[in-house]
């Protein structure tokens, strides 16, 4: 079986991927950031750790990256800062993970003829749909630094394959959620709260609606995707064609959880009017005709799922709930 890299392996949606990439028999180069702790992130005791080769270093850096992708024949590059909030806060993170990031991806793959390079980009690029649902033809619009830099990475890519032919494809997942997802996103932050009985909910706002999917389908769109060659220099959203709004979402889950809570809007979590992203709904038709992927996880299970493993863990996030 072919050697497959992932970057951001350690992470939320990375880890998924690499233990699934491990069960289909791959063999699995995990790429994440150094750390002094050796901090294997989610993957730490995962019961494929020992079939996994990690390695540590940082996308930012070409040579790092180089050295790591050398022998290998496909990659998965996930590795991206993704909190649209701290992008108010230092755009130049997200110019140098995102854009410089993908730039090392891309021009390493470029040197060692790596056989497919699949970019993840996000529904955010789309910004506030103009109609729905949103293909993949849908204007993009940078509403915020970090829909920015993942703009300028997608394009970067397609430029590699048109400028050089590097065997490209992106991949543009929609709202993902699911265990291991970071307490800061909605649907682990409403859990959490209602799990410590907190009379409110704190959140921003409420109105705006998603497509949500969970976490085991979008990582089973990437191998899909993987399979067809006619998809290359091109994107595929992945999505389940549903829409809800935060606020039932919010409702969803405080009704399993038989919380009386009650939500309550905070300012200081509300993205400025023209940032916000008021609406996003998936066109999935195009992968849905060219490969066998389809969404199988619906929403009620997909909540039930996640709240059961954040019941589970729900002493890692004590100290989170401060600032969830």
């Amino acid at each position: 079986m072919k050697k497959i890299l992932i970057t951001g392996a350690t992470g939320f949606v990375g880890s998924h991927l690499t233990e699934l990439c491990v069960e289909k028999g791959f063999e699995v180069v995990a790429f994440d950031r150094y750390n002094p702790n050796y901090n294997l992130g989610w993957l730490e005791k995962s019961k494929y750790e020992k079939d996994i080769n990690f390695v540590f270093g940082d996308i930012r850096d070409y040579d790092s990256v180089l050295k790591t992708m050398k022998d290998c024949q496909i990659v998965f590059h996930l590795a991206a800062l993704i909190g649209i909030p701290y992008s108010y806060v230092s755009p130049q993170a997200y110019i140098k993970t995102n854009i410089e990031g993908t730039y090392n991806i891309l021009e390493s793959s470029k040197h060692l003829n790596i056989e497919q390079t699949i970019i993840t980009s996000t529904s955010e690029v789309y910004g506030s749909a103009k109609y729905v649902p949103i293909d993949e033809k849908h204007p993009l619009s940078s509403q915020s630094p970090y829909s920015a830099s993942k703009i300028s990475a997608d394009q970067l890519a397609l430029s590699y394959w048109n400028s050089f032919q590097l065997p490209v494809k992106i991949i543009r997942p929609f709202n993902i959620y699911g265990p291991r997802q970071s307490s800061r996103a909605v649907i682990p932050s409403i859990i959490i709260q209602a799990l410590n009985s907190k009379k409110e909910i704190k959140l921003g706002n409420v109105e705006p609606s998603r497509d949500f999917t969970y976490v085991t389908d979008t990582c089973n769109a990437f191998l899909h995707i993987l399979k067809i060659k006619k998809f290359f220099g091109d994107t595929l959203n992945v999505g389940s064609n549903n829409e809800y709004s935060i606020e039932d979402i919010a409702e969803k889950i405080l009704t399993k959880l038989d919380s009386k809570a009650k939500i309550k809007k905070e300012k200081k979590r509300t993205r400025s009017k023209k940032s916000e992203v008021v609406r996003l709904v998936c066109d999935n038709s195009k992968i849905l005709k060219h490969t066998q992927w389809k969404p199988k996880i619906k929403i009620e299970q997909g909540l039930n799922l996640t709240i059961g493993w954040f019941k589970k863990f729900k002493d890692l996030f004590k100290h989170d709930i401060y600032h969830v």
